[in-house]
């Protein structure tokens, strides 16, 4: 069997280190203001895709991302731990997007990008916290879909079995192919780098990146293709204009806060019944609880 996955990963801000210039006045993320890094969980995607590549030789991997032109460090990473290709979606009308015009241009990249049997993602991004692009974009595929995925446990005729870690357990489906699959945090985490694959592709580069870049390496790119990352804009995957971007977003941020929790004043209990049960009758008076 030989399967083709295409990995929703996304660059996001380091939210641990969210600052009172991490909002711009519109509402969005500031993102020169705050430091980058590849989305965890869909490194946990990514690491669930690897496990397939490397269970079904000649299966490929394709890195999809949309972002600014920093986000073709994503497809980097991607390429140094076993991915095979990777796809930029750049664009000045994508900027500002919500979960419901980020889902529509990844599902029209999808739509270009053609043939696949897999489409793994993490489960929310860590500057969001929404866990709605996946299912936007298995909806708009018109795709079945399985979120809060663990393991994926075989594939076989045309079928895909999967462990979801789920509030109260753990739950084992079955689903048909092609499907999206979201992963959370709890999955294996992502193999590290690949030094030789570090070495093979530490030149890959979009389009703008070789024209803002150190000219010495422009033979590379004539001699070898895989070193040429494909970056799309609007139009070359036939979108739509009003469907991206703040045009194409209904969510707006009215403001970013910290909230820091401060203990004020506790106290310690043995495990008597009857300190619980004072503990209760306490709880209950404050309408803590009840």
């Amino acid at each position: 069997m030989i399967l083709k996955i295409i990995v929703l990963a996304k660059q996001v801000p380091d939210t641990r280190n969210v600052g009172k210039d991490a909002m711009k006045a519109d509402g969005t993320v500031n993102r020169a203001a705050l430091p980058a890094i590849f989305n965890p969980e869909d490194l946990n995607a990514l690491e669930q895709a690897l496990r397939l590549k490397d269970k079904y030789p000649g299966s490929t991997i394709t890195l999809l991302t949309m972002g600014p032109a920093r986000a073709a460090e994503i497809i980097r990473e991607g390429l140094y731990r076993g991915a095979d290709t990777g796809y930029l979606l750049t664009d000045r009308a994508f900027a500002g997007s919500d979960t419901l015009a980020t889902s529509y241009a990844l599902a029209t990249a999808i739509q270009k990008i053609g043939e696949f049997d897999v489409i793994i993602g993490g489960r929310q991004a860590i500057d969001g916290d929404t866990a709605q692009v996946g299912p936007q974009v298995a909806e708009k595929l018109g795709l079945t879909q399985v979120t809060y995925a663990e393991e994926i446990l075989d594939i076989k005729e045309g079928r895909i079995t999967v462990k979801r870690h789920i509030d109260g357990g753990i739950e084992t489906v079955e689903a048909p192919l092609p499907i999206v699959i979201t992963v959370n945090g709890s999955a294996a985490p992502c193999r590290p780098r690949n030094a030789r694959l570090v070495q093979k592709y530490k030149h890959a580069k979009t389009v703008t990146e070789k024209q803002q870049g150190d000219l010495d390496y422009t033979d590379l790119y004539d001699t070898r293709d895989y070193l040429n990352l494909v970056e799309w804009s609007v139009s070359d995957v036939n979108g739509d204009t009003q469907q991206c971007g703040l045009s194409g977003s209904p969510t707006k941020v009215k403001t970013i806060q910290n909230i820091v929790f401060q203990a004020k004043e506790n106290k310690t209990l043995s495990a008597s019944d009857k300190e619980i049960e004072e503990l209760m009758v306490e709880l209950l008076a404050n309408h803590t609880i009840g």
